[in-house]
């Protein structure tokens, strides 16, 4: 589904709403008087029946239908979560129990020329064909089931609408029984009524008076609506087994699944359609509409068979600044055979959507670059607490600032020190000289601070700076209600590692070799080591640098 049509079924079915909502507040007000569900009646029928109305309401229930239809032929499984297949029958229930209603209405009024009241239509009704009162009774719940899912699975994807359910969901129980009250009351108040002599005569005066020829016609256009319906019905039908044979004559592609587990898809079914086929949980909050992200996967072998994204998955996509290999498993049409990882869990709900924490994490290669403020314990013990917090404020407000202005990434801070990502976006050497050029400007704001806060201090700050360069996984990490993007492994190590080689080769920047030579940096002239790191058993080369103002000159 194409974002144009989603907008047309959406708006289309928001039109057929507010019909429904406003042919339901008619009924309604028959708990206060017939009079009042008349007067109702005329003004509704002033919105819907002028050629405008009548365009944008037969004009949304037939391209509802026919979108429905479409629908209908595109799956490729009949495999569904409840909500749904409840919303597909109900919808599919609605025309051939509405058909003989709307032919009543509507019908007469173009047929015979004939403006039914509201009396007229509950009498047939409710005295009658009670049975056809039933009916319209049942199908008034299938229609507003249909339309409270519809709405139900749109909204909760909006912002603010889990906090209005307590007062939408009363309003969704109570409008249909309103309905069928007013119609209850209507209806009894006219049976009573009808004990008047000649009150029938008076009631369908317009309807007796018409002429049997074309009242036959009438009584006819609903079963050719049934034949009609029926034969829009099987045609689908037809067309998919069609599908299904053609499709078959082609080999299925394979999808592999973590553990190694496999799953085939044939030729045109999405990935979301296979799983469920096979019988796998997969998330779905939107139910595969291309709505929400929850069904996505990293596509991690042979990406560069897939199929071009459709404008509706590159949307959903770049919401989340998702990275090329990540695809919708409702949008994914494979062309080879691939390995996916989903990743949400298959029982993500609507709450989870906008929780921190459902971001996957990637591998990248970056620049970490740790920094640890010295002597802080003895800073602290010198100073009041809420003059120790001022100076680290200060001192964190002067390194932040120094990231933004060589493009760092904050990741977290460990109380005396922080850690910063270079590279999240763009080329690595170009990572390793912001990296670089990162720890310059963190030194000259150190030594401005130092100026400014020379009568308050009894020594000048100092601080040490570690650089590597390597792979690390990127991701969302923390609390769930206090997250950030950071990295873990052994890259961010090794980093933290040198910072804290500074103390021990008595400089202020001591950088890996890997880093350096991605940097492009002119080696001769540097201080090489190679010495081992805590936690590792292979030593790493290594560059002591006094300043790192200085490494600016031989970049």
């Amino acid at each position: 589904m194409s974002m144009i049509e989603r907008r047309i079924r959406l708006w289309s079915g928001l039109v057929i709403g507010a019909y429904v909502i406003m042919h339901f507040l008619n009924h309604t007000l028959g708990i206060l008087s017939l009079e009042l569900s008349e007067q109702t009646r005329e003004f509704v029928g002033a919105i819907w029946q002028n050629p405008i109305g009548q365009m944008a309401l037969y004009g949304s229930f037939l391209t509802h239908f026919c979108l429905a239809l479409i629908s209908l032929y595109r799956r490729r499984t009949w495999r569904m979560p409840k909500w749904e297949a409840l919303q597909v029958g109900l919808g599919l229930l609605i025309i051939p129990l509405l058909l003989n209603h709307v032919i009543g209405t509507r019908g007469a009024t173009l047929l015979l020329n004939v403006d039914p009241s509201y009396e007229s239509t509950v009498t047939a009704l409710w005295i009658s064909l009670p049975w056809r009162g039933l009916q319209q009774s049942i199908v008034l719940l299938i229609i507003w089931g249909h339309l409270c899912i519809g709405l139900h699975f749109w909204l909760r994807l909006k912002q603010g609408y889990r906090e209005a359910i307590p007062y939408l969901y009363p309003s969704a129980v109570l409008v249909p029984i309103l309905a069928l009250a007013g119609f209850a009351r209507t209806g009894l108040l006219l049976e009573r009524e009808a004990q008047t002599p000649g009150f029938f005569a008076r009631v369908f005066k317009d309807v007796i008076a018409a002429p049997p020829e074309k009242l036959a016609v009438l009584k006819s256009l609903e079963l050719y609506g049934w034949m009609i319906f029926g034969i829009c019905l099987g045609f689908v039908v037809i067309a998919r087994i069609v599908r299904q044979i053609n499709e078959n004559r082609h080999n299925a592609f394979t999808i592999t699944l973590p553990q190694g587990r496999t799953i085939a898809v044939k030729s045109g079914q999405t990935l979301l359609e296979s799983l469920r086929a096979a019988g796998i949980p997969h998330a779905s909050i939107c139910g595969g509409r291309g709505r929400c992200t929850t069904c996505r996967v990293q596509v991690v072998e042979n990406t560069e068979d897939l199929p071009t994204i459709g404008d509706l998955e590159q949307a959903a996509l770049k919401r989340i600044d998702a990275e090329h290999n990540v695809r919708l498993a409702c949008q994914l049409r494979p062309l080879s055979d691939i390995s996916v990882l989903p990743l949400l869990p298959p029982n993500t709900t609507a709450r989870d959507i906008g929780r921190p924490g459902t971001v996957h994490g990637r591998e990248q290669h970056v620049a970490v670059l740790f920094i640890d403020l010295r002597q802080s314990t003895q800073l602290g013990e010198d100073r009041l607490a809420y003059d120790f917090l001022f100076l680290l404020n200060q001192f964190f407000a002067e390194m932040a600032q120094a990231l933004t202005e060589t493009n760092g990434h904050y990741a977290n801070f460990t109380g005396d020190g922080l850690m910063a990502i270079y590279g999240l976006k763009g080329e690595p050497d170009e990572a390793c000289k912001q990296a670089l050029q990162g720890a310059a400007k963190m030194t000259e704001r150190l030594h401005q601070l130092n100026n400014t806060l020379q009568k308050e201090l009894r020594q000048p700050l100092k601080m040490g700076i570690g650089i590597h360069y390597g792979e690390v996984i990127i991701g969302s990490m923390g609390p769930p209600e206090a997250q950030n993007v950071s990295a873990i492994g052994d890259s961010v190590n090794i980093s933290a590692r040198l910072e804290a080689l500074t103390k021990e080769f008595n400089c202020g920047l001591v950088i890996s070799e890997a880093a350096a030579t991605a940097a492009n940096l002119d080696l001769s002239n540097l201080d090489r080591h190679v010495t081992p790191v805590r936690g590792r058993e292979q030593s790493i080369t290594i560059y002591a640098i006094q300043d790192p103002r200085t490494v600016l000159s031989v970049t």
